[in-house]
């Protein structure tokens, strides 16, 4: 089995990716379908969620990292109108088929501009969008159609407590739909995904959540009035958000350009603390690392060569890996020491300072760091000998007989899986 496929093809789409596509389609066809067939129920109920839709499709801008949804307002705009069981104290009749039909309309006339100004539309973000809606008003909207939403429930406290049931019920769906998508993406552990998304409804998704149930129980007491203004706190939310995303990206950014130091200087070849990085995080997924421990790793990646500016002769090639065990775990105490002076996160400086201890001694996130970093140097640094580089087979095997002090067996493995799967090849030394 090959371990590098640098000309290999786009992958196709995998089969769930397909299936949740077709069922998103088929979905929003059979609403389009049948509100174009009997016509638009309550037009002025419909027109005002799709501006709220449209609205919050316009404002959505390009997906920052670990960021789970774009267009809060537009997400919460459709769970209210899928969960609208009143309007102005009278009974609303929409249905499932046109509040999707409404919503995809919706979608895709605010994705209109983006497509416009060369953004490549969001297929799976709208696909969640139709499927997440569909599964709240099919729950909610045949029970106001029968009566036994008023009989059982009423219009006291249960019918708040059942709101945020199904509110819950439909995040639960969204995050299970977001996970297998992308499972079939990246191939990455199911588990570590669905906690991933879990945890994302915290943040963003709780305040996308409650301000869904809230419009719905406006209008249904006060009317279409009570939309725009219950906008107003998501919206201020949203921008919160966007600028903590903001400033996460841009701590990133520093400390990449502070790994970039050695390259700069000549210390380790170009792109290496970026493969070793990137690399890393793909195997800490492969073994169920997720969250604030894959951010860690990938900081403690992108840093773990800072050691060797303290060095008065640069390594050969930048390849700490073919050093002495203890001019390696100098290298890696000096990294340490300069991690701590940056205010990075001493979980970070903690990994890049055990990164040359024997593997059993290691945490999990130095043990990956330590294998990834050996592989990229014995690919591209010479270590066969004569100044050629191994190559990614004969790497993978150096690894794999190491395997009984300096390399944990099981993140090598994880590694050689990644690699199978076309992960990322080593670059060119120099």
């Amino acid at each position: 089995m090959p371990v590098s496929a640098p000309h290999a093809p786009a992958p196709r789409l995998s089969l769930t990716v397909v299936a949740v596509r077709g069922a998103a389609l088929g979905l929003a066809g059979a609403g389009l379908g049948w509100t174009l067939w009997h016509g638009v129920v309550e037009p002025r109920n419909a027109l005002a969620f799709g501006v709220l839709i449209t609205l919050g499709e316009l404002v959505r801008q390009g997906a920052l990292p670990d960021e789970r949804e774009p267009a809060p307002l537009a997400a919460a705009g459709a769970l209210a109108y899928a969960l609208l069981g009143q309007s102005a104290g009278r009974p609303v009749e929409h249905g499932v088929l046109q509040t999707v039909a409404v919503v995809v309309a919706a979608v895709l006339l605010g994705a209109v501009p983006h497509v416009a100004l060369g953004r490549a539309p969001a297929l799976d973000h709208v696909a969640r969008r139709v499927l997440t809606v569909g599964f709240a008003a099919v729950c909610f909207q045949p029970l106001v159609a029968s009566g036994e939403l008023g009989r059982r429930v009423g219009e006291g406290p249960y019918y708040a407590l059942l709101l945020l049931l199904l509110l819950i019920l439909t995040a639960l769906c969204d995050a299970v739909i977001a996970a297998l998508t992308l499972r079939a993406r990246t191939r990455h552990p199911y588990g570590p995904l669905l906690r991933d998304e879990l945890h994302a409804l915290i943040g963003i998704g709780s305040a996308v959540c409650a301000t869904g149930a809230v419009m719905a129980l406006g209008v249904a007491v006060a009317g279409l009035w009570a939309l725009p203004v219950f906008c107003v706190p998501l919206l201020l939310t949203q921008l919160s958000f966007r600028r903590y995303a903001a400033v996460r990206t841009t701590y990133r950014q520093t400390i990449a350009s502070l790994a970039r130091a050695t390259e700069i200087a000549g210390y380790t070849r170009h792109g290496h603390a970026r493969r070793v990085a990137e690399l890393s995080r793909a195997v800490g997924r492969e073994l169920g690392l997720s969250g604030t421990e894959l951010t860690v790793l990938e900081h403690a990646a992108l840093m773990h060569d800072i050691g060797q500016l303290s060095l008065v002769d640069p390594v050969p090639d930048g390849a700490t890996a073919l050093l002495p065990v203890t001019e390696q775990r100098r290298i890696a105490l000096l990294g340490g020491a300069v991690v701590r002076r940056t205010g990075v996160p001493s979980a970070v400086a903690v990994v890049v300072e055990r990164q040359a201890d024997p593997y059993r001694e290691q945490p999990l996130p130095a043990r990956i760091v330590r294998t990834v970093n050996a592989y990229d140097d014995l690919a591209t640094a010479g270590a066969g000998g004569g100044g050629g580089a191994t190559g990614p087979l004969s790497a993978l095997e150096r690894l794999r007989l190491g395997t009984g002090h300096d390399y944990q067996p099981e993140v090598v493995e994880s590694l050689a899986r990644v690699l199978s799967r076309g992960g990322l090849t080593p670059g060119r030394a120099g």
